[in-house]
């Protein structure tokens, strides 16, 4: 039996911009994505805690170091550049794998998305 479980997460983020033109997906500063093993192109699912909201797009990557986070295309009416969000993503895995395995969860500062250190 194989079960989905979090992966990696990366808690209270603020949006820095919502791109409605742009055909889709969420642009995340390269350091964001490499401290919680996320890739391009990986589904992700977001929360909304302002608002309340869900969605699901996949990622690309955005400037290393500039603290991105760009909800584009439909996903930019989800949220307000300042909202903070919580981005997820999930792995498939044996039940057994699953009890003993550790997500990758960070949680930047909420003010510039830099990694806390």
């Amino acid at each position: 039996m194989t079960i989905e479980v979090i992966k990696s997460k990366l808690h209270n983020v603020t949006v820095t911009e919502a791109n409605l033109n742009y055909i889709g997906s969420i642009t995340i500063d390269e350091d964001l994505m490499d401290a919680v093993n996320i890739i391009a192109g990986e589904k992700v699912q977001i929360v909304n805690n302002n608002n309340g909201e869900r969605l699901e797009t996949y990622v690309i990557k955005g400037e290393r170091g500039s603290g991105a986070i760009c909800l584009n295309g439909a996903a930019a009416r989800k949220v307000q550049p300042g909202d903070v969000v919580i981005i997820m993503s999930y792995a498939q895995m044996d039940f057994e794998e699953a009890k003993n395995f550790k997500p990758w969860v960070v949680f930047p500062d909420t003010k510039t998305n830099k990694l806390v250190k």
